[in-house]
């Protein structure tokens, strides 16, 4: 008996310390939770960093070209005032050089040769003086125009990413409208490739479905979230009204651009939700993500509707671009990792169920062998007594017939048969 409540204290014991674990792996998952959050407030704050500094060094760079351009302007129109100067002056002296000698003869044109050289010689080394300060001026200037270009090109440099993506833009918008898709699904595909989510696992590209009427559908990226649903991204949008508006060369013809670059994107709002892409299958989200590749493009549609985003929200269609995106799927990563870890702590808790389950059938079935063994030796021992002990037992009997000359070539090990088969097996017990 005090076995028995020995083994139900240790299966007790390992009980508790189980869910202690399991109360340990319930605490970790709440840790990552808060992590997470973490994260996301740090990739928020990051965000409106890198929007101030790209906005910053636009500003910059734009100040730097509109002072190179006036300074160059500035240095043409003093050259050509110069140059307008030198001549007429030479013009007027020269006529007055030859209507001094057809008046006054030859002494009078020496003598006023002779004042002539004596008021252009200090005309003549101003305008050299000043022709030199020009060119100082002109030299200062070309230096500082190569120190602005030195720090324009660092600035090109430190945007090389963003100038050849704007090349890729421009060529794209330029193209026709599968090309334009190529380029979005490439960013896209960038984007999905630098969020931690595998490709296959948790999310996939140009898959094919089918609704209910049979219709079908392929999506550009499809992306798995814990709980069973999936989340559908386009990235099929046209920028060729956005690209006019860019290039524009008249007020006119940007305000005009930017609101046909308005209407296309509400146009395409309205051929998603037509499409009905959050309708496609049960596990699918209420709505469905149009990736815009320029964070630009949307601004500019935000200034000329403000309630764009919410436009498409009636429409069950949310607006993304690259840094919003970015952000959602690092999110969703964190949380499958949190999702991963927190099907290990179940499969642990299940499995340490099915063992402790197993150790209880066990104990079970070795307790029920020791009743059988008790059953058999208490059996044994009552078939040894009737034949070795007591009066006219069966070894007597046989020994008896022995000794009355019958005839055996072996002999029953007597001293074999006192020994106590119950005693045996519980020195046994206790030696386990």
């Amino acid at each position: 008996m005090a076995r028995s409540e020995e083994r139900a204290n240790l299966a007790k014991q390992r009980e508790d310390h189980l869910a202690q674990q399991i109360e340990q792996l319930n605490l970790r998952a709440e840790s990552d939770k808060a992590e997470l959050k973490q994260d996301r407030d740090d990739l928020r704050r990051l965000l409106d960093g890198e929007r101030n500094t790209s906005s910053q060094r636009d500003g910059t760079i734009r100040e730097l070209k509109t002072t190179l351009h006036k300074e160059r302007e500035a240095s043409a129109e003093q050259l050509a005032l110069l140059k307008s100067v030198r001549e007429e002056m030479e013009q007027r002296f020269k006529a007055m050089a030859d209507h001094s000698v057809k008046t006054q003869g030859e002494v009078l044109s020496r003598v006023s040769h002779e004042r002539l050289e004596a008021l252009l010689k200090p005309l003549r080394d101003n305008v050299g003086k000043f022709e030199i300060e020009l060119r100082n001026a002109h030299q200062g200037a070309a230096k500082e125009r190569e120190r602005l270009k030195t720090e324009i090109e660092q600035l090109s440099r430190q945007s090389e990413a963003i100038s050849k993506e704007a090349v890729n833009l421009t060529r794209a918008l330029k193209g026709d409208t599968r090309q334009q898709g190529a380029w979005g699904e490439m960013i896209l595909t960038s984007l999905l490739e630098r969020s931690g989510l595998r490709e296959g696992e948790e999310y996939f590209t140009q898959s094919h479905s089918t609704d209910e009427e049979g219709r079908r559908y392929r999506p550009d990226v499809i992306v798995r979230l814990p709980g069973a649903k999936s989340l559908v991204v386009d990235s099929k949008v046209s920028l060729v009204a956005y690209e006019r508006a860019v290039n524009a060369d008249t007020e006119d013809d940007r305000s005009l651009a930017l609101r046909q670059h308005l209407a296309a994107l509400r146009a395409h709002i309205d051929g998603l939700s037509s499409k009905a892409y959050h309708r496609l299958t049960d596990d699918t989200v209420d709505y469905v993500v149009m990736f815009l590749p320029i964070e630009g493009a949307l601004s500019e549609a935000l200034r000329q509707q403000g309630d764009l985003t919410g436009y498409a929200l009636e429409r069950h269609v949310t607006i993304a671009t690259p840094t919003t995106l970015m952000m959602a799927l690092r999110t969703i990563e964190n949380v499958w990792a949190v999702e991963r870890r927190t099907r290990n702590a179940e499969a642990i808790a299940d499995r340490a169920g099915k063992l402790y389950d197993k150790v209880s059938g066990f104990v079970d079935s070795m307790q029920e062998v020791g009743t059988r063994l008790k059953q058999a030796t208490s059996a044994h021992s009552t078939a040894m007594n009737r034949l070795a002990t007591g009066s006219g037992n069966v070894i007597r009997q046989v020994e008896q017939l022995r000794e009355l000359g019958a005839k055996t070539t072996r002999s029953i090990a007597v001293e074999s048969l006192d020994s106590d088969p119950v005693e045996t097996i519980s020195e046994g017990e206790k030696e386990t």
